[in-house]
């Protein structure tokens, strides 16, 4: 086991200062190439590029992609990846406890034109939900009572009488324009699960899906870390095998996740949650395994599900990763699009790629962070160059 000063920091402070110090430690951070490596890399990748993937195959490759990830799965069950407690450094938005033992901010006030007040945006569905929370009794009661009840709650942020009076064009525009679009966005959002009826998860306050789950290595130290009972997880993967396995875990709990087998490129097919449901969309090293001519699309409609304010958290391959550079000539498919030897698909990722990506499903970009690390074999003596990318977008209000 690592003695703690062998552990890497979070969020890349590591640092390779000096070279002769390379095998001091197992990985570096931030390590920049030079211009001969950049060039060695660009060759590598244009080489394979000549020697593409025969049509025919790459049309078999697309059609049985269901298959191989099948056969993945079904050679490694739950021992290939290992459970992502990184997850928390990088994206500690997914840890719901993190606020805790903190004091709660202040909630601020505003006049509305007639002199009303009402509290800020932050605590504006808190604010919504307490008088009829008061008079229906208490709607947090266990999950043994979740389902009763059910219009009624649904009813709560939709009655008109429940959203404060507010002059949005008035002499207090320029103050009031977040609640308002907060109001907005709630009505948006009640409407929308109000519609879909009866749904896994609808009485939750937080939503999460995990698109692309395998087995779980992320779903489980989500649901491990938060004990909120309020939280609920979706997940789907497109092997049917693998949600097996999901589902076979001592952990699962239809009470808290709901796990299916979707294919995330088929836009027509149903979703178990209504649109604008969802707090988070969680994709991590899964879009890179999609035909890149369904990218957008696919994204297109994940938007879609995202609350307005929703957030979509993202990790995945950067171009000439090491798993780029180790391809052999005859497995490339289309630019940086690469088929393994069992049959699954890679694609690595540019940060303009994805600036764009996810810019055109109408997403605000947060964040968009080169990951490049050099990891080395201490005793082989190897160095091994590794370039990822993480990204955080989300849905505007309006």
């Amino acid at each position: 086991m690592a003695s703690p000063g062998d552990r890497r920091p979070a969020w890349g402070n590591r640092r390779l200062n000096d070279p002769t110090q390379v095998f001091q430690h197992n990985a570096w951070d931030n390590v920049e190439w030079d211009e001969a490596q950049d060039a060695q890399a660009k060759q590598k990748v244009s080489e394979n590029a000549q020697d593409p993937v025969p049509p025919d195959l790459q049309e078999a490759y697309e059609a049985k992609a269901d298959e191989f990830w099948n056969d993945f799965y079904s050679v490694h069950q739950n021992r290939f990846f290992k459970d992502r407690h990184w997850l928390f450094t990088e994206f500690p938005e997914l840890d719901m406890n993190r606020d805790e033992g903190k004091e709660k901010e202040k909630e601020e006030e505003i006049c509305t034109s007639d002199g009303e007040k009402v509290t800020s945006t932050a605590a504006v569905g808190k604010t919504i939900l307490s008088d009829k929370d008061k008079e229906r009794g208490n709607l947090e009661e266990d999950t043994s009572k979740e389902f009763e009840g059910d219009k009624e709650r649904t009813s709560v942020m939709t009655e008109p009488t429940m959203l404060p009076s507010v002059d949005c064009a008035g002499e207090n525009s320029a103050v009031l324009g977040d609640l308002c679009q907060t109001l907005d966005h709630l009505a948006v959002m009640s409407s929308s699960e109000e519609e879909a009826g009866d749904f896994p998860g609808q009485h939750a306050k937080t939503r999460m899906f995990e698109v692309g789950c395998g087995v779980g290595n992320t779903v489980f130290p989500i649901l491990q870390t938060n004990n909120d009972p309020d939280l609920f997880m979706y997940c789907c993967d497109f092997s049917a095998t693998a949600i097996d396995i999901v589902k076979q875990h001592p952990d699962y709990n239809s009470r808290r996740c709901h796990a299916f087998v979707h294919d995330l490129t088929d836009t027509s097919a149903p979703l178990p949650f209504p649109e604008a449901s969802l707090d988070i969309i969680i994709i991590i090293f899964v879009l890179s395994a999609i035909h890149p001519d369904k990218m957008q699309s696919t994204v297109n409609h994940l938007a879609k599900y995202l609350k307005p304010g929703g957030k979509l958290l993202f990790r995945d391959y950067g171009r000439y990763d090491l798993a780029q550079l180790r391809f052999k000539k005859g497995r490339c498919l289309s630019d940086n699009f690469y088929v393994r030897g069992d049959g699954t698909r890679v694609y690595f990722f540019t940060q303009d790629e994805l600036r764009t990506l996810f810019g055109s499903a109408g997403l605000q970009e947060e964040l968009i962070y080169v990951d490049r690390r050099l990891q080395v074999n201490r005793g082989r003596q190897v160095k091994m160059y590794r370039v990822w990318l993480l990204c955080k977008f989300r849905k505007p209000l309006n």
